[in-house]
């Protein structure tokens, strides 16, 4: 008897979930009972933001100027298993192409905000100041809730064609306890909305829209990338997010907009400053050979050359030879 009651309510909990989803448009997610949140109450964390993208552990087109090398505010979310703010191998939404290649944060709002009025799967929005450098930090609190567990959010490398890092639908709950910390290295994603090679690279929108991938040392495989270092297996983390569960007579003091304090690199943050990412040095192709030059009657000489794109960094290979010759014959003798 246990069994067919058992076997009703999961039947009812799946055709609940089919139904929910035909109202609200969206496709059905998966019921998994195993994974179901039994935590009390809510938990309230602490978010600390680490800019970790130095020239040394990325000294390939690092941006110095115009603008240099920075952050966006983040914009975070805590939600429920039925949502995603971003998702790896898939498309991004409008919200987030404008995020990712402006940091204009309005329509990923909006978008955030629906989905909440639509299938109630957002709990709370929040968001953290900018980083103005490559390297600093950016401090936020956030609650969640049994039923709205997971945490997600992203920041807009900058500049940058249509890069990001961020986390997607992190679980902060294990079973009926929350979890007290972590911390998580994070790395380059691309948007799939432009395809500019550089953190300068104009406006270049793909057409079609590609899916959002990870950034590797080898991905995308050209040479012209700003993430592109062959000789790397894993390019190092460009930044770090910590999450710290806040006890109920703590209380911290948030930064508002960014200040110099919050640019003063941690302990940590001078250990990641000593990494020497090596750059090799990268040069055109040769150049059509020119005339030969000689005098009739004995051999002559001619010359092609090439230019550096690229100057060697950290130990990098050195330059090639930029000048070839060879024997030749002229052909303007009469």
């Amino acid at each position: 008897m246990e069994k067919m009651t058992s076997l009703k309510v999961n039947c009812w909990l799946q055709w609940l979930t089919v139904t929910l989803a035909l109202l609200s448009g969206v496709p059905a997610m998966p019921v998994d009972v195993d994974r179901v949140c039994t935590a009390p109450s809510a938990a309230k964390y602490r978010l600390t933001f680490t800019g970790q993208w130095t020239q040394t552990a990325f000294p390939k087109h690092y941006p110095l100027y115009r603008p240099p090398a920075q952050w966006s505010p983040i914009i975070g979310v805590t939600h429920s298993s039925d949502y995603h703010i971003w998702q790896r191998n898939e498309y991004a939404s409008n919200g987030v192409r404008e995020f990712s290649e402006r940091g204009e944060a309005w329509t990923l709002i909006k978008e955030v905000e629906a989905a909440g009025e639509r299938i109630q799967s957002v709990y709370g929005l929040f968001s953290a100041p900018a980083v103005v450098g490559g390297t600093g930090q950016a401090i936020t609190e956030f609650e969640v809730y049994a039923r709205h567990s997971l945490l997600s959010f992203i920041v807009h490398i900058v500049p940058s064609p249509d890069w990001f890092v961020g986390i997607d639908s992190l679980n902060l709950c294990e079973g009926d306890n929350w979890i007290e910390n972590v911390s998580i290295e994070l790395y380059p994603y691309d948007a799939g909305t432009d395809s500019g090679f550089t953190f300068s690279s104009p406006n270049f929108e793909t057409i079609p829209q590609d899916k959002i991938t990870q950034i590797t040392a080898s991905f995308p495989s050209h040479p012209a990338n700003s993430f592109y270092y062959p000789r790397l297996k894993h390019l190092p983390p460009i930044a770090k997010v910590s999450l710290t569960k806040i006890k109920n007579n703590q209380i911290f003091s948030l930064p508002i907009q960014p200040t110099q304090s919050n640019q003063i690199p941690s302990t940590n943050e001078i250990d990641r400053s000593l990494i020497n990412t090596p750059l090799d040095c990268e040069v055109s192709v040769w150049s059509p050979w020119g005339l030969c030059k000689g005098q009739c009657g004995e051999k002559g000489v001619k010359y092609r050359t090439r230019y550096i794109h690229m100057h060697p960094a950290n130990n990098g290979a050195a330059c090639p030879p930029l000048e070839e010759k060879k024997l030749c014959i002229p052909d303007n003798c009469v």
